[in-house]
């Protein structure tokens, strides 16, 4: 019999931290230092060449940074992992790394604001053709695989109308026509969901979000097999968007209470999606963890847990968000997710705020949708708050 796999909560809190002994620190230092000396110049060039381990300069590789890098492999289950300043830059970094001119890129229309800007906007500008399919039609995006695809980029749920995609269904149809999968998983976590365990290539985080879990540090983080993730440590290190190591310290602190957040924001989640629908002043609740949501079945086959995260629409639309939003005494009203604290806005100033309505209307993205990421608070105060808020908008 193998060795037990530790658990994620285990996990959370030990990978990436090695083994104390003689007086080590037991947390991982912040190392602010640039660049690393060598008084062996022989040293210094296995180490340059990557015959042996160490560091050269921060802009390539810094000790803590990889110690960040180590958690997030072992919870995701890859073989590797490379980190960035932000989300945006794992991303962006990854398709640029994997995509040239003439190549074909399948993805959906509800992915992040910022995303859905790189497949409108920037890849064609670099003759990269993106198609967007409606999102859940597995099989209008199957047949766009058919004609020809070099990536296919899923996010599921996604932000901020938590739709649900089948993950191991889209990946085997792409790995078929030998495409890369790469799958978002910044609403997920690898506490809820593991991408590459349903046949992912690569998944991606915004580690500002749910890893880090407090709203203090930027940082995105890809994991997979080892041969594609050095590609794109390659372009990353050349590109120069590293992790600063005060935001890995920070994203690594974070990460230790990450089972228990998520574990605490999925359930309250769920009591609050619960309640929310059927009010009088609620169009509409987007949860993959209500059995009427859509996408439940295949939520319920692939996650672990439904996620901290929820929207809704209001009657009355955008009006009604303006009144309801500053009533909220128990939410940040700010561009941020995945903390401690609740945080609510709606899609035209938070995930899709680079977008002008149009696009938002062209992506299904109600302009009266609500973005509410549920903090680690007492579900019964923020239900309270929640009542408050909406009794505030006219019948």
């Amino acid at each position: 019999m193998g060795e037990r796999r530790q658990g994620r909560g285990t996990m959370s809190v030990w990978a990436g931290e090695g083994r104390s002994s003689g007086g080590a620190p037991t947390q991982i230092p912040i190392v602010q230092s640039v660049s690393f000396g060598y008084d062996d110049m022989d040293a210094w060039m296995r180490v340059g060449r990557g015959v042996e381990p160490g560091h050269i300069y921060s802009r390539n590789t810094n000790p803590t940074v990889e110690a960040f890098e180590e958690k997030v492999r072992a919870l995701e289950g890859a073989e590797a992992a490379t980190a960035f300043g932000s989300g945006m830059a794992a991303i962006s970094n990854t398709l640029f790394t994997l995509l040239s001119p003439g190549d074909r890129v399948v993805s959906v229309k509800d992915s992040y604001g910022g995303t859905s800007k790189l497949f409108m906007e920037f890849l064609p500008r670099f003759g990269i053709e993106a198609v967007l399919c409606d999102t859940t039609d597995h099989a209008m995006i199957e047949g766009e695989l058919k004609r020809g695809c070099r990536l296919l980029y899923l996010e599921s749920p996604t932000n901020p109308t938590l739709k649900v995609i089948d993950i191991a269904r889209l990946a085997s149809s792409a790995h078929e026509c030998g495409a890369v999968v790469v799958v978002d998983n910044t609403f997920a976590t690898p506490i809820n969901q593991r991408p590459l365990e349903l046949g992912a290539d690569l998944v991606i985080h915004s580690a500002t979000k749910f890893l880090g879990g407090h709203a203090d540090a930027l940082g995105g983080v890809v994991c997979g097999p080892r041969a594609l993730v050095k590609e794109i440590f390659h372009f990353r290190e050349i590109n120069g968007a590293a992790l600063d190591p005060m935001a890995a310290y920070l994203l690594l602190r974070g990460m230790k209470t990450l089972h228990l957040r998520v574990a605490r924001q999925n359930e309250s989640a769920l009591a609050i999606a619960r309640w929310l629908t059927g009010h009088r002043a609620v169009r509409e609740v987007f949860y993959p963890g209500l059995e009427t949501h859509p996408g439940h079945s295949i939520a319920a086959s692939q996650m672990k847990g439904f996620g901290g995260v929820l929207s809704f629409s209001l009657a009355g639309d955008i009006e009604a968000v303006k009144v309801f939003l500053p009533r909220l005494k128990l939410a940040h009203r700010a561009a941020n997710l995945g903390a401690v604290e609740t945080i609510a806005g709606p899609p035209a100033t938070t995930s899709h705020v680079e977008c002008t309505p149009e696009e938002r209307f062209a992506m299904g993205i109600p302009e009266g949708l609500v973005r509410y990421s549920v903090g680690i608070e007492d579900v019964e105060d923020l239900i309270g708050d929640l009542a408050q808020a909406l009794e505030g908008i006219p019948a």
